[in-house]
């Protein structure tokens, strides 16, 4: 009874959640259950960590998945064009998890090498720190990157058959530059809305990488959490997250004015 009292249970659930949100508007999401460190502190530690991660695996999976399926569209029904599908469908269907179980155990047998365990600061080591988060932000980039590049390539083919595609043909303009000056900027507005989708998946993600990896961030704290059934810390990073996503999703609407000069915000 008297830990239900200190921590505010034996309350009305109405109150319990009027007093939670108050707490939020003044930038106090309460103490984790466990520790007793404020939510607050413990969100401003680790969300670098995922930001850093979740940037390098969108950016890897960018550049795995623009090229790709740029070069699947130009090049359809072509070998080049039935790895590049086959590449696409092994990154969706390989779990995170399971690739990066792999990356743990089969270095580790063959070449007595395993990932850094211990968290480098980019501030103390910038060069360490990027060699820590680059296979686990490859891995994340990996699986990401299939749904992407799949988009890429069926955009990028219906545009390539519209008229005006066909007139720059006719004018005898090299393919490089139908394609880029073209082609490519209206086929990646579809793409964008693949991306901004990508950013719940990735961040969904993070949660097993970053325990795999030994990464303190956003995920493995969460996941900590809702192992101990610690509520304030589960409230405090879904909060977070569910505003981040949409921070995303604004970006990604305002893309669409610059993609498409047709579209306008007042």
């Amino acid at each position: 009874e008297i830990i239900r009292h200190n921590l505010g249970l034996d309350l009305p659930i109405h109150t319990q959640f009027l007093g939670w949100l108050g707490g939020i508007l003044r930038g106090d999401f309460g103490r984790g259950l466990w520790n007793g460190v404020p939510v607050a502190e413990e969100l401003i530690r680790r969300y670098p960590i995922s930001i850093e991660l979740g940037l390098i695996g969108m950016l890897i999976g960018l550049a795995i998945a623009l090229p790709i399926g740029i070069y699947s569209a130009i090049r359809q029904d072509t070998w080049g064009d039935y790895i590049a599908r086959s590449f696409a469908i092994a990154c969706i269907a390989i779990p995170a998890f399971w690739l990066a179980t792999l990356v743990w155990v089969f270095p580790s047998i063959w070449w007595n090498w395993t990932p850094p365990v211990r968290l480098i600061s980019f501030t103390a080591d910038p060069i360490g720190n990027l060699k820590q988060f680059i296979v686990p932000g490859f891995i994340t980039g990996m699986v990401v990157s299939g749904v992407t590049m799949r988009m890429m390539r069926t955009t990028l083919l219906e545009v390539l058959r519209q008229d005006y595609i066909r007139t720059a043909w006719s004018k005898g303009l090299k393919e490089r530059v139908v394609v880029v000056r073209h082609a490519l900027k209206n086929a990646l507005i579809p793409v964008v809305t693949v991306v901004g989708l990508q950013v719940p998946v990735t961040m969904g993600m993070m949660v097993i990488v970053e325990q795999i990896f030994c990464l303190p961030g956003i995920g493995r704290y969460l996941l900590t959490a809702i192992t101990q059934r610690d509520y304030p810390v589960i409230s405090g990073v879904n909060l977070c997250m569910a505003t981040f996503i949409l921070t995303v999703n604004l970006l990604v609407d305002l893309t669409y004015a610059w993609l498409d000069p047709r579209v306008h915000y007042k």
